[in-house]
């Protein structure tokens, strides 16, 4: 009996808040007037009721409930902008804050995705992106590629090259079948020097191909595996939709999703971690305007931007990235940029490991190499100044190396 009560209250929850749902999508109808017309708040709710399923979320248990509340909770922010002023989109949000103080639900934690709707199941060779699409199209997928590195650094698909001062954890790819986040640190004894020190990539479910499936490295971790321990997923006719491989455990891993045609190489070079992707260009852009926050499409934030500061190079600086990068493009100002701010000579192994990636996932020769000049077209509002003044304070530790 005393196991009874608290089950019963939580049935209903549900079933009241199911009505809470209903009675949000009225008044979203009644109120349509006053909401802007990029205001998502209908979908965040119907994502949320096909999360929980026909079982009301019982399956998963408290677990699988509190990974459909924080999903619409992320939901409710992406759209909060478009939804200011929506009595709907306020009554969502606020329902969401009671219903996880009542269930203790952890504000961070795994999220739940939509059930799929019942679909024809999958024929032939549907899971191997590439031969599907040379059979449907006649020509092979078009493929863009993106590259994270150093401070960080960042190349994106559409070939822009930026140096970003983000802090914290920042989307690198976000759309209906990947998502990719990156979390850049202030290093030791520097102070304004960045590096990456954890990457995740979470492929979302899809079909009959995977389940979702989650990789993460950290600084000094590279692991050879998926955080579950296996090593592969999704296994169809003979073949993996996922498969995770290593030519240096512990400090290089590529993940080659086949359902997607997609590569991802993840390395460590010094004390950082960098990123590399090969991908095609339909599926960089599966994604939805709420998806507006991605580096590897559009860069970082304009108010994160280093401008690239004019200033003559030590010749010891100079000469170690001409060495390891004779080509002087974005790649060699990258090594330049890393080895001032750090001081550190093993700084520079960033640029060289990403110019390896880059012409590893670029067909076309001509297009590894780009020109800073070219490449660097948005004004930043930072100071040029302040950029100096953190290329300057290291330029003695860095001088120091070489006359010793």
């Amino acid at each position: 009996m005393g196991m009874g009560k608290p089950a019963a209250g939580y049935r209903d929850t549900q079933l009241s808040w199911k009505w809470v749902i209903i009675g949000t999508v009225l008044l979203d109808h009644v109120c349509r007037s006053q909401a802007t017309a990029q205001c998502r708040i209908l979908r965040c709710n119907s994502d949320f009721v096909a999360a929980l399923g026909p079982d009301g979320g019982r399956e998963g248990g408290s677990a699988g409930y509190c990974s459909a509340l924080r999903s619409y909770a992320l939901c409710t922010r992406r759209t909060a902008r478009a939804c200011r002023g929506d009595l709907a989109y306020h009554s969502a949000v606020q329902g969401i804050e009671d219903l996880l103080m009542q269930h203790n639900c952890p504000r961070s934690g795994p999220t739940a995705q939509p059930r799929p709707l019942p679909q024809a199941p999958l024929s032939g060779d549907a899971c191997l992106y590439e031969r599907t699409f040379r059979q449907r199209e006649g020509r092979p997928p078009e493929y863009l590629h993106c590259g994270v590195f150093g401070d960080p650094h960042v190349r994106t698909f559409l070939d822009d090259f930026q140096t970003c001062a983000v802090q914290g954890a920042w989307p690198l790819m976000d759309n209906e079948f990947l998502y990719v986040q990156a979390t850049s640190t202030p290093m030791a004894g520097r102070m304004y020097a960045t590096a990456l020190t954890k990457i995740t990539i979470i492929f979302k479910n899809w079909r009959e191909c995977i389940e979702q499936q989650i990789y993460q490295a950290e600084l000094d971790n590279v692991p050879l595996a998926f955080v579950d321990g296996s090593v592969s997923d999704g296994e169809r006719r003979g073949h993996h939709s996922l498969q995770v491989s290593s030519q240096d455990p512990g400090r290089h891993a590529e993940i080659w999703a086949a359902h997607i045609g997609t590569t991802l190489v993840v390395r460590q070079s010094g004390r950082s971690l960098g990123l590399s992707v090969r991908a095609p260009l339909a599926i960089v852009n599966s994604f939805t305007s709420e998806q507006d926050l991605q580096l590897c499409v559009w860069g970082c934030p304009a108010s994160q931007r280093l401008p690239a500061p004019h200033l003559s190079a030590p010749a010891a600086a100079h000469a170690h990235c001409s060495t390891l990068l004779p080509e002087q493009d974005i790649y060699f100002q990258a090594c330049l940029f890393d080895l001032l701010v750090t001081g550190d000579l093993n700084a520079s192994a960033a640029a060289v490991t990403a110019l390896e990636d880059a012409r590893g996932m670029i067909s076309d020769p001509e297009k590894v190499h780009l020109l800073l000049g070219g490449a660097n077209r948005h004004p930043s509002p930072i100071s040029v100044t302040l950029t100096l003044a953190v290329l300057t304070g290291n330029m003695v530790p860095l001088l120091s190396l070489h006359c010793a």
